[in-house]
């Protein structure tokens, strides 16, 4: 894997898979200016390889991510309706159960808020973690769907 900008690169036997948009949109410009062919990947497994699927309907759906880790669990993504409330709500939970200052507590709100691509993971309801995007790939057995881009090797 090579990464740039922002974006994944996967080189695979005869293609070349990008990941990591931040938004559907992103990768459907992404095709429109560089080429090739919007895919669905997973990364099952705790694996960081990417497999060619279409198990989660992603594109169909216009999403960008989504994680499948069983009926227990729920990812909340960043650009998820209601992300930011979620998160308002549980730095206030934190906060009163640290009983910390309005410092820590400042700062403690800053580090969710500037998580890269932080995930929100709800296990049976309840808080289980705050995780990246790219750190969601290695929990849980999770199988973590992205939109790509292929594209032929040259």
């Amino acid at each position: 894997m090579e990464t740039n900008r922002k974006l994944n690169r996967y080189d695979l036997k005869d293609q070349v898979v990008i990941t990591g948009f931040s938004n559907f949109n992103e990768a459907e410009n992404f095709v429109q200016k560089e080429g090739g062919e919007l895919i669905e990947v997973a990364f099952k497994d705790g694996n960081d390889n990417p497999q060619i699927t279409n198990e989660a309907g992603i594109i169909e759906k216009k999403l960008h991510y989504f994680v499948e880790a069983g009926p227990e669990y729920k990812f909340i993504h960043s650009s998820d309706p209601g992300f930011k409330q979620y998160a308002g709500e549980l730095q206030k939970i934190k906060a009163s159960m640290d009983k910390t200052g309005p410092e820590e507590r400042y700062f403690a709100n800053f580090e969710i808020e500037n998580t890269e691509d932080p995930i929100i993971v709800i296990k049976n309801g309840h808080l289980e973690s705050v995780t990246s995007r790219e750190r969601s790939k290695y929990l849980k057995h999770a199988c973590v769907y992205e939109i790509g881009v292929s594209k032929l090797k040259a």
